[in-house]
Order: C-alpha cells, then sequence, then structure tokens
C-alpha cells in the first residue's frame, strides 16, 4: 500500500527479469526459490518428488532432509550422487532418463552444481517468507545518469549479464503519458502535458508525481486490481442476478489507496473490522470484503448447500489474495503438490462459518447487511425517521378523536333515539362509521371498531382519494370502483 511511484512505475520490469533469468551472476548466491525449485519441479519431481505412486527409489527432491540423506551432500558436489547422475554419460546412469523425454541443459546443470556448493539451501514456498530488502547489485554502468535510484541498479545489473544496454530515455512528452497511465489510468490533458514541457527544473517530473499521488484517480486506479481479486460486483451473479449494492465497499477501498492506509491496517478491516473494540461504521463496512461473493436465489436449491459454497468462497479468496496461493484442492482431500492439508481448509472454514446469511436470498440487500449514509444523509434519514413517527402518532390521534366525535354526537342524541325507540320506530345504530378525512393505502378507519380498516377497492383512476378541503376528505368512485 506504501509504495512511492517511482518504485510502483517499473516494478513489472523487475518482476520479469526476475524471474525470466536463468544464468546467475558470479557474485550472485543461487537461490533455491528462484533459480533451483522450477528445475527440480520441471524436470526432477515427477520420479522424485510428491506423488507417491510414481515416486522412484524411495528417494524425494522435494524434501530437505530425505534428499540430503541419499542425493545431496551439502558443500561437496563430487561426493553428491546428484552431481554424478546429472552429469553421468551412460544413459542407464543419466538423470533424467532418456526414456522420461526429459533433460537438463548445461546451464540448469551448473546451476544445481553452483547450489550444491553452496550449501544447498531449501527455503519454503516465497508467499511464506517474510519480505526482505535485499542488496543492491553492483553494476558497472554507473556514469551518464543510468542509475537513479535502487529499482535501477537490478535492471541494469540484468541487463549486463544478457550483454544488453538500456534504451534511450524516452522523452518528456512519451514520460508523461506512462506516469500517467501507471498512476491514475488516464492519459494527462493536453494541459498537463504543456505545464511539464514548460517546467524545466530538475524537480519537473517529482512534482508531476506528487501531484498524480494527490489526484482522486489514484485510489482508482489502485483498487482495480484489488476488486477484481476480491470478486467485487453489484449484483449476486445467479439467475435473475439480482441488484446489490456492494459500492459503498468499493468506495472504501479507493479511499483506503488515497489515505495511503497502512496495509496491516487493510488486512485488518476488510477480515475483522467489525471485531475491533468500538469498530466505526467504516470498519464495518470494510468486511464487506467477505461478502462479495455469489449469492443465490435459484428455485429448488438447497440452502444448506449453499451456505457451505459462501464460506468455501471466502477462504478460497482470502488465501489467493493474502497467501499468494490456492487452497481449493484441500477442500476435498490432501493434494500432493499443496502444502495446506484438507484438516487446515477446514480450520480456515471454521474462522470464516460465522455470518448469519441465508444460504437462498433474493432481497436487495442480503442478510447481515448495514445501511451506509454518505454526504450528510444520516441526519436526513433520522430526520425522516422522526417525522415518520410523529405522523404515525397523528393518524393514531385523529383515530381516536373520530371516535369520541362520534360518541359525543350519540350522547347528544340520546333522548332523540329512545323517543324514537318508544315510538316503535326502527332506529337501528350504524354498523360502521368511516369518516372520510384521513386515508392510508386507500384504507379508513372505522371508528365502531377501531382494529378494523374499511378499504376502498378499485382498478386504476376507479377510486380518488380527495384531500381533506376544510369540510372534511372523501372518496370519489368512477364506474368498478
Amino acid at each position: 500500500m506504501g509504495y512511492k511511484l517511482s518504485n510502483f512505475v517499473f516494478a513489472y520490469a523487475v518482476v520479469s527479469f526476475a524471474f525470466a533469468a536463468t544464468a546467475v551472476a558470479v557474485d550472485e548466491s543461487v537461490s533455491f526459490d528462484r533459480h533451483i525449485r522450477r528445475i527440480l519441479s520441471d524436470k526432477c519431481f515427477v520420479c522424485h518428488g510428491p506423488d507417491a505412486s510414481r515416486r522412484e527409489a524411495d528417494l524425494r527432491l522435494d524434501v530437505e532432509e530425505v534428499a540430503k540423506q541419499s542425493a545431496i551432500v551439502p558443500g561437496d558436489v563430487e561426493a553428491s550422487p546428484l552431481h554424478e547422475r546429472i552429469h553421468a554419460d551412460d544413459p542407464d546412469v543419466r538423470m533424467p532418463p532418456p526414456d522420461s523425454k526429459l533433460s537438463l541443459t548445461n546451464d540448469e546443470k551448473i546451476l544445481l552444481d553452483r547450489w550444491i556448493a553452496e550449501g544447498a539451501t531449501y527455503d519454503s514456498h516465497w508467499s511464506f517468507q517474510p519480505p526482505e530488502r535485499p542488496a543492491l547489485p553492483d553494476v558497472s554502468q554507473k556514469s551518464g545518469g543510468a542509475i537513479r535510484n535502487g529499482i535501477d541498479n537490478f535492471i541494469i545489473s540484468q541487463l549486463e549479464q544478457e550483454g544488453l544496454s538500456p534504451s534511450p530515455e524516452a522523452s518528456r512528452e512519451t514520460l508523461i503519458r506512462r506516469v500517467t497511465l501507471d498512476a491514475t489510468g488516464l492519459p494527462p490533458t493536453p494541459a498537463e502535458v504543456e505545464a511539464f514541457l514548460n517546467d524545466e527544473s530538475e524537480s519537473a517530473y517529482e512534482r508531476v508525481v506528487d501531484r498524480l499521488l494527490d489526484s482522486p484517480h489514484y485510489g482508482e486506479r489502485m483498487a482495480l486490481v484489488w476488486l477484481d481479486a476480491a470478486r467485487y460486483a453489484d449484483s449476486a451473479g445467479y439467475q435473475n442476478d439480482f441488484r446489490r449494492s456492494q459500492w459503498p465497499w468499493r468506495d472504501w477501498v479507493i479511499e483506503a489507496y488515497n489515505r495511503n492506509m497502512p496495509f496491516d491496517q487493510f488486512t485488518i478491516e476488510q477480515l475483522a473490522g467489525d471485531l475491533l473494540e468500538n469498530p466505526t461504521d467504516k470498519q464495518r463496512l470494510a468486511t464487506a470484503f467477505c461478502r462479495n461473493h455469489r449469492i443465490n436465489n435459484e428455485g429448488g436449491i438447497i440452502p444448506e448447500e449453499w451456505l457451505v459454497e459462501y464460506v468455501a468462497d471466502r477462504v478460497e479468496t482470502m488465501s489467493t489474495v493474502w497467501l499468494g496461493m490456492t487452497v481449493g484442492c484441500a477442500r476435498c482431500h490432501d493434494h500432493k503438490y499443496d502444502p495446506i492439508p484438507q484438516r487446515e481448509f477446514y480450520s480456515l472454514f471454521a474462522f470464516f462459518n460465522n455470518v448469519p446469511e441465508k444460504g437462498k436470498d433474493g432481497s436487495l440487500a442480503p442478510e447481515p447487511s448495514m445501511s451506509v449514509y454518505t454526504a450528510g444523509t444520516r441526519s436526513q434519514h433520522e430526520q425522516l425517521i422522526t417525522r415518520l413517527s410523529s405522523l404515525k402518532d397523528r393518524r393514531k390521534e385523529l383515530k381516536r378523536d373520530k371516535i369520541k366525535a362520534f360518541e359525543s354526537w350519540i350522547e347528544g342524541n340520546s333522548d332523540r333515539i329512545a323517543a324514537q325507540k318508544d315510538s316503535g320506530e326502527d332506529f337501528p345504530l350504524p354498523v360502521l362509521h368511516a369518516p372520510l378525512d384521513f386515508a392510508e393505502n386507500r384504507r379508513f378507519a372505522d371508528t365502531r371498531q377501531p382494529r378494523r380498516n374499511i378499504a376502498a377497492v378499485g382498478r386504476g383512476n376507479t377510486v380518488k382519494i380527495l384531500p381533506n378541503s376544510g369540510v372534511g376528505g372523501g372518496v370519489q368512485f368512477a364506474q368498478g370502483g
């Protein structure tokens, strides 16, 4: 996360040189991870590797202890059977055997011998090794401005080993285009190019870099790769592919890059931001990394099956992003080529199997979810909630007022009602009383039975609820209402 752009721009070149090289400089130590593992994996592991069903002579060159018991004498090339077998002229002795259709080049044999002479040190997989700052290689082309920073040392060193010279320096127009595209994913504007061409100071390029790092587009550019690795999408990914709003998490990632958040914090908040002490809304939002997986709402699925799929997805995504390796094979069985056994897969699985979600969920915001407020919308939302609560209270008051008014009317006409009853006239009390002053979803209150509502039924414009104009509201029925 904390890259300066001068490092970022040349990172691809360094990686491509590092892994494409076969030869090793005389003053450079042979690395098992960079130079030897590839040779053994390609040419030797087929018969002397992790596959027990194809292993020959009970020899494993992938396990250091076994290899040094029978094939390698660290520091002594001539005493090492490995050296003898790879250089043998007799095809019945030479390794790899001719019928394997595999062979070692002279450069590969020399590398293996140098590795043995230097002690035949094995290394773990690169993704399990803590990063260390390497010593700068010494180069001869130190004049003429070829070396401007430490990365140049590595590039020039590899070029010298290959007998190549650096290309001529790019024009200023090309330089600003490259750095702007690398940093923001956008080309420079004509005005930006013109300003750079007119700036003849020694710090002109540095000023361009500082401006690009301060641009909001820098975070957008850097976030692209992370969003892909985290399987970001604003839809569910199955069948109807219903919408879901993951974009607030995307914005969190962009902001993290633009704030140059330390990578350890970037990791903690995305994997466990909700478990921090007194987590902020943004720290809880960060954990949406674990909810980017596809969510199924297809008919006929078994929800419990898909709950397992979701958790397995989290385990595999986490391992790819943070461990730099895949663990998917270990979901079903121990795998001969993977360092992660099945038991460890399900130990990781247990950490991610604590989400109260549904295997089948077709909602816009699959549970668990959270509300995200931006640009002051939280206060607006709280105001609307308060107003809604007040209106609900007012609706209850209106209903109570109408009931009291009706009871008061009955009481005020009690003598007349009694007289009509005494005269034998039929004076039935009303079955319902529906004031039309207030309607909600075409429903009116019945003051005779407060728990019952009266609905105005009709399609389209056959029913119109009229507003209260000072003498009471109403309802208008057309044909069909």
